[in-house]
């Protein structure tokens, strides 16, 4: 048996011939740039996150950059994040012309620890960007009471974590903007690039409307230096139609974690953490072992595709050389990067297939 990681497959079958139809209406009135299933993406986003304001733009890096330029982050400021995570959310940081200032993680939860972060705010700090990695949101309650106390902003990369929340609190409505992404993998997937800024911050709201038009509010006059960052008109009509979908599909990760959670006690491995009042969306099912290579290794030769995501630490990416860290600077994320890795989660597994990976990694550990 072959199981993939994630079948995009199987879940365009469910609504091709609704979506079909919404593309083509697109391509009938040839509204492609910012037109109408733009502006109804943006108040169904807005209110799938229970924020007042979303802004579509291109990609979820650009979430995070105009983010950060529109709460006034630029060169000589400092943003205290993550180095367990995607490069893209250190890559905003650095975009802007500010420094990303790395604090390690929790090891249960994977993102970053809200006990370490007081003691790397400087005079040049000026916000914080949490990620909710996997889907499970940081610990907000902790980040934004430091935020307030040093006059910090906080930005929410929550670009694997669309409808995750953090005692009754939507990924993304925390902080004074969250950065949602679209790619295809994602758990609501364009069929391309994409993205959306969710904020309740009116001034936010116009500053990124304006940045990903160049800049500008009228046309051909220009406030300030831009960027070209719009969502595509197909995608969001191809967006609308799958985000009725969404908390069915979450509910379905949901439940096939639960699943693997169960009949995986007892084994030596770690199965994902859920802090008490959160609910973890499971873009990722990750599971962390001393003999991961191992036991990827004979996952990958049964047909199961894993993966590991982020082997390589942030600090010691080659392009963040500059920034001065050395090997053993955040343990816990270098210990997580040598020991985790992902199994296939998504809504669509069998019953079958389902069984087949708990027997596959029981087999491995007899």
């Amino acid at each position: 048996m072959k199981v993939p990681l994630l079948d995009l497959k199987k879940q365009y079958k469910e609504f091709k011939n609704e979506v079909s139809g919404k593309v083509y209406r697109v391509m009938a009135a040839q509204d492609f740039i910012l037109g109408k299933a733009v502006a109804e993406l943006e108040k169904n986003i807005a209110g799938y996150c229970h924020t007042r304001y979303a802004i579509g733009v291109a990609s979820g890096t650009d979430a995070l950059i105009l983010s950060l330029k529109a709460i006034g982050v630029g060169r000589g400021d400092e943003v205290i994040t993550t180095p367990f995570t995607f490069v893209a959310t250190a890559e905003a940081i650095a975009l802007v012309g500010a420094r990303p200032v790395f604090v390690d993680i929790d090891p249960r939860t994977y993102n970053i620890n809200p006990f370490l972060i007081e003691q790397k705010i400087s005079r040049r700090t000026k916000a914080i960007l949490p990620v909710h990695l996997y889907g499970l949101c940081a610990d907000m309650g902790m980040i934004l009471a430091i935020a307030k106390k040093y006059g910090l902003k906080v930005v929410e990369d929550a670009a694997q974590a669309i409808g995750s929340e953090c005692k009754g609190h939507r990924a993304g409505s925390m902080g004074n903007s969250g950065g949602l992404s679209f790619f295809p993998s994602k758990n609501l997937g364009a069929f391309g690039d994409g993205g959306m800024v969710v904020t309740d911050n009116a001034k936010i709201y116009r500053m990124v409307s304006s940045l990903r038009m160049h800049g500008s509010t009228k046309r051909y006059y220009h406030n300030v230096i831009g960027y070209n960052s719009r969502l595509d008109n197909l995608q969001a009509a191809i967006l609308n139609v799958k985000l009725r979908y969404l908390n069915r599909w979450i509910d379905a990760r949901i439940k096939n974690a639960e699943f693997f959670n169960k009949r995986l006690e007892g084994l030596p491995l770690t199965t994902p953490f859920v802090p008490k009042g959160y609910r973890h969306s499971y873009h990722l099912y990750i599971l962390s072992c001393a003999e991961k290579e191992e036991i990827e290794k004979y996952l990958i030769r049964s047909g199961i595709e894993t993966r590991t995501y982020y082997p390589v630490p942030l600090h010691m990416q080659k392009c963040f050389k500059y920034l001065g860290y050395k090997r053993g600077a955040f343990p816990e994320a270098e210990r997580a990067s040598r020991h985790t890795f992902s199994i296939p989660v998504y809504p669509e597994l069998t019953d079958r297939e389902k069984k087949f990976i708990i027997g596959t990694i029981r087999r491995f550990f007899e």
